[in-house]
């Protein structure tokens, strides 16, 4: 005869003993250390096969700029990202794609030539200052007028050809870093702060609509006009992040540093754990900083305990130049 009482007693025991295993699981799994990938350019891959080929390396994230990408209007070439794209599959490793519209050296104007000519577009570029890293000299380079409509227009096209091609077969697109430096007061190119803010967003939602496979990632610092979050530009990121599934990150870890704990980290900590996706980078200025307690450069253990116990990072983009890497 069934005892039916006793049946029941076990299938609920049986059905919490497997979510308990369950949540086990996913507790693992959202705390194991992050994904070690290279940051690197294209081209550079056969140079450092051996650093790709280490079996802690899952992959190499890649900066495209636009004018390699689309060579004359509505002409592209993704032949590097085709070429990039078959050598790593060879070594099983993924690709994680960086599309690159504002540049660091004065020379850098790496955006097509119509969008720098043509009248619309009001010159595509306009110059920008930047920090190169600790006691490091200014920078400058150059800065694309995403909140030109039209300049914005081509951008978005070019990642909707991007998503035709390769949606699916890479890792993930991340946008550059939100923070950006112009002469405000000396503009003629209609910017201001609430139409650059409002000109990311809109460049990141086409992104999210266009890929639907593979990852979109924004990478995101400071804001133009903001400091604390006095805006809301940073809380307003986040918040549409997480309701479109869609990863942030941003090109430097430095523990603790002021500026970053006013503006962005504090959210990556907020939303640790909520966002599909976070991926962060330790890039050659990161590499310049030192830890206040140690007065020495940041070591990799410190790079990593912080990024995935207060950022809640999932991938750390390495440059080349890491001495953990380089020393290797």
């Amino acid at each position: 005869m069934i005892d039916y009482a006793k049946l029941i007693v076990m299938k609920k025991i049986t059905k919490a003993l497997g979510l308990g295993l369950l949540m086990l699981g996913l507790h693992f799994i959202s705390g194991q250390t992050p994904q070690n990938y290279i940051y690197t350019s294209s081209g550079d891959l056969r140079k450092i096969e051996k650093i790709i080929t280490r079996q802690d390396i899952g992959g190499v994230q890649i900066v495209y700029n636009w004018r390699a990408l689309e060579t004359s209007k509505d002409v592209y070439d993704f032949s590097a990202i085709e070429k990039d794209l078959e050598y790593l599959t060879s070594l099983n490793r993924k690709l994680f794609i960086q599309l690159q519209d504002r540049f660091f050296e004065p020379q850098a104007r790496y955006i097509p030539d119509y969008v720098l000519n043509d009248k619309e577009y009001t010159g595509g570029l306009v110059p920008q200052y930047d920090n190169p890293g600790e006691n490091k000299p200014v920078g400058s380079g150059w800065v694309t007028q995403q909140w030109n409509p039209a300049v914005r227009e081509r951008f978005q096209k070019l990642i909707g050809a991007l998503a035709q091609k390769f949606d699916g077969r890479i890792q993930g697109i991340n946008l550059p870093e939100t923070s950006i430096d112009i002469e405000m007061k000396a503009d003629k190119t209609g910017f201001s702060c609430d139409r650059y803010f409002q000109a990311e967003l809109e460049n990141l939602k086409f992104a999210r609509n266009a890929f639907h496979q593979s990852n979109v990632l924004q990478y995101v610092n400071f804001f133009p006009c903001e400091w604390d979050n006095d805006h809301q530009y940073m809380s307003r990121l986040f918040d549409f992040a997480y309701k479109n599934n869609i990863g942030l990150g941003g090109p430097d870890i430095v523990p603790n540093k002021k500026g970053q704990m006013k503006n962005s980290y504090p959210f990556f900590n907020q939303y640790k754990g909520k966002l599909p996706l976070v991926a962060m980078a330790v890039q050659e200025p990161t590499l310049t900083y030192t830890n206040p307690k140690t007065k020495k450069p940041f070591t990799k253990e410190e790079f990593v305990e912080y990024a995935e116990h207060y950022l809640g990072v999932k991938i750390i983009f390495w440059s080349v130049e890491s001495p953990w890497l380089r020393d290797s």
